[in-house]
């Protein structure tokens, strides 16, 4: 039987073992000869370009494939052959692959729910991380993982691609130089047409698929085929809403825009799902306020059904200064100043020509790049997207949902990372977790 446990009740588990071997694991600099093998947990989706991405490195393999549906296994494994010419090891346990001493690092990109646990579980055994967004499925959870990273000195970086785009940082370059007067608000948006999921009944779990393990850190509930694979996103247990979803690159172009390193302390978030009356439990609609100290706000916006963009962009950012105003599509920008919106200095794409990598421009790939970078010279500061950059960002989409949930506004303290005076809102800073999947409180 299913055994529910707090996460302060967990002491000893294969966790603490992993810890004690990584303990033992001696970190060293890696040639560019040195070869790189990487596990890829997840792979029905984003878990694809992950293996796109990595298998397009030289000296890097994908020796492993972590994956709880082995109905994925035969097409992945002809697609891991095309691309690298060497089949990869298959298992439905990320404990499996990380036994393997040969293993360099581990690469997310399962449901929400598994993301701290899988990078924990992957620090302490050595392995580096690159963690897919959002990072973390609850605040505690992104606060553990910095934790581990900085024990384990480990390079994690989190897959917020923006970091690593020639155009986005030019863009940041440009806002912080001035010229758009103080930027004293800023504006992600998330507008995505999103259909109903329907209803479907609990059924027997299919063949070839480990519930179990895809079930993990989240309580037990029987099977419902909307979990596996995609619209595991519209359930509490698992996802984050689109809010979460798209919410943390976009959340991390604000706050790096406006130069924000410590949390808000006022946020509220109102909305509602409309339209649909089926099995999604997360709105598809949400406009969330995160206002600091200084009065300076971000704002974020899910439109998921019919909709106009705003200022003709549907998926990007907009800032607003004393000066004139920015929008980001893409890593493409524009600014405009006064009020007659007269059009300023422009950025319509492209990557760097004096990139030595040459993949400045090319989305994603710069970003995965960078990771290897700083795995072969063991240095974590030389991420774009860092574990820390990721867990900010992310926790903004966190909160954010957590004012939704209460339907209230709630304020918080960004020096112990608590509500302030909320017992209520506290309880949804961590969450309890299904033994033996447990993140534990000392990583």
């Amino acid at each position: 039987m299913t055994k529910n446990v707090s996460r302060r009740d967990f002491t000893r588990t294969v966790v603490g073992a992993a810890a004690v071997a990584a303990a033992s694991v001696p970190s060293r600099i890696l040639g560019a000869n040195d070869k790189i093998t990487i596990a890829v947990a997840g792979v029905n989706g984003r878990g694809r370009n992950h293996i796109d991405e990595w298998t397009r490195i030289p000296g890097v393999e994908v020796s492993w494939i972590v994956e709880p549906d082995s109905r994925l296994y035969p097409e992945i494994e002809k697609m891991v052959v095309e691309k690298q010419g060497k089949k990869p090891k298959f298992t439905a346990d990320i404990r499996k692959a990380l036994e393997d001493k040969e293993l360099t690092a581990v690469s997310t990109a399962s449901p929400d729910h598994w993301h701290a646990l899988l990078a924990i579980w992957a620090m302490q055994a050595g392995k580096h991380v690159y963690a897919e967004k959002p990072l973390s499925h609850t605040i505690w959870e992104g606060q553990k993982m910095v934790e581990a990273a900085r024990k384990y000195n480990r390079v994690v970086q989190c897959g917020m691609q923006n970091r690593s785009i020639y155009g986005v940082r030019k863009a940041i370059e440009y806002l912080q130089s001035g010229e758009l007067g103080e930027i004293y608000m800023a504006k992600g948006l998330c507008y995505k047409n999103r259909n109903t999921i329907g209803h479907f009944a609990n059924t027997a779990v299919p063949e070839g698929l480990n519930y179990d393990l895809w079930l993990g850190p989240a309580q037990w509930r029987p099977y419902n085929p909307q979990f596996v694979h995609y619209k595991w996103h519209w359930f509490w247990d698992f996802g984050c809403t689109d809010l979460g979803n798209q919410g943390p690159h976009q959340m991390d172009i604000a706050r790096w825009g406006m130069n924000k390193n410590d949390m808000p302390q006022k946020i509220k978030c109102v909305g509602g799902k409309f339209a649909f009356i089926d099995d999604q439990e997360t709105p598809n609609t949400q406009l969330a306020t995160c206002e600091w100290e200084d009065g300076k706000i971000i704002q974020f916006e899910v439109r998921g059904l019919y909709t106009n963009g705003d200022a003709d962009v549907n998926i990007g950012n907009l800032f607003y200064g004393t000066k004139g105003w920015m929008k980001i599509d893409g890593d493409q920008w524009y600014t405009y100043f006064g009020f007659k919106n007269e059009p300023g200095p422009k950025f319509e794409g492209g990557g760097d020509v004096a990139d030595p990598n040459n993949l400045a421009g090319a989305g994603g790939s710069a970003h995965f790049m960078n990771f290897i970078d700083a795995v072969r010279a063991d240095d974590w500061t030389m991420l774009n997207g860092d574990v820390q950059e990721g867990h900010r960002s992310t926790a903004l989409c966190h909160l954010a949902n957590i004012s939704y949930r209460l339907g209230r506004e709630v304020r918080f303290n960004d020096r112990n990372f608590r509500f302030i005076g909320d017992d209520e809102a506290d309880t949804f800073l961590s969450k309890e977790y299904r033994y033996p999947f447990i993140v534990p409180e000392n990583v």
